[in-house]
């Protein structure tokens, strides 16, 4: 995989040719079971079933490269289930989700761990850094597991560091940062593969207005030739989106222009 440089030039959002999605979920359900399941013996006496609940209801989404794809809804209208079934974290319990033509059901828990790897930025809601590693020892973890040299490694995380404004703070660890600075070392860990699809919850949540503005303006530039989803509440975050999906009850409501 090839990672830019800050001398690499930037296509603009018109320069994508390939029309085919990079991920596409098709009539995908999630049901999630409450509880522990009472068994063969559980059942002939009489104790009941684990509750089940639907998350995601028939849902279908394409996201192209090139697009930026908002998800909106009120909490637990099924945004999060949405955004882990497309990054392969999760598979769907009905439906199928296609990663660049590839039906994630149909590999092994390992290669779809190296398919996210190489191919897929999380921006998660609660960060998940290393609290023993610095600023930008935590941006290069994914370019260890993919075998990048130490000093590519460091110079990759400083740039991504300096992108969202944290070139001052690349050898604090997560314990002396803030939460806003925390959620932009996440950010930058995220883009620091060039992935193919960039997902994010609610990536400014813990963001002032003027660093939100400069989050957003890296995925607008990094969307020149990859695909990014982003579920927000956040009316500025989605106001960014080529696309909304609106969600409720974990059934898709609507797919059109932002």
């Amino acid at each position: 995989m090839m990672l830019l440089s800050s001398a690499t030039p930037v296509d603009t959002r018109e320069s994508v040719t390939d029309p085919s999605p990079v991920v596409r979920a098709a009539d995908v359900t999630k049901v999630y079971t409450r509880g522990s399941d009472p068994g063969r013996l559980g059942k002939l006496l009489g104790r009941p079933e684990a509750p089940r609940v639907h998350a995601l209801k028939n849902a279908s989404v394409s996201i192209n490269p090139g697009e930026i794809v908002g998800l909106a809804g009120p909490s637990g209208s099924g945004k999060s289930t949405l955004l882990h079934l497309l990054a392969g974290l999760e598979l769907p319990t009905e439906g199928t989700v296609t990663f660049q033509e590839t039906d994630l059901e149909t590999l092994s828990t390992r290669q779809r761990t190296r398919l996210r790897l190489e191919h897929v930025g999380i921006v998660f809601q609660h960060f998940h850094l290393v609290g023993s590693l610095s600023a930008r020892a935590n941006v290069a973890l994914p370019l260890v597991e993919l075998g990048v040299g130490k000093r590519k490694r460091r110079e990759r995380a400083t740039e991504l560091l300096e992108r969202v404004g944290l070139g001052d703070r690349v050898g604090h660890r997560p314990g002396e940062l803030s939460g806003g600075e925390q959620q932009r070392v996440a950010i930058a860990r995220a883009l620091v593969t060039d992935p193919t699809l960039v997902i994010a919850d609610e990536p400014t949540g813990e963001l002032d207005t003027e660093t939100g503005r400069r989050v957003l303006d890296e995925f607008e530039r990094i969307a020149a030739d990859r695909a990014v989803v982003l579920a927000s509440h956040d009316q500025p975050t989605l106001a960014i989106s080529d696309r909304i999906v609106r969600l409720k009850d974990g059934t898709i409501r609507g797919d059109g222009d932002a």
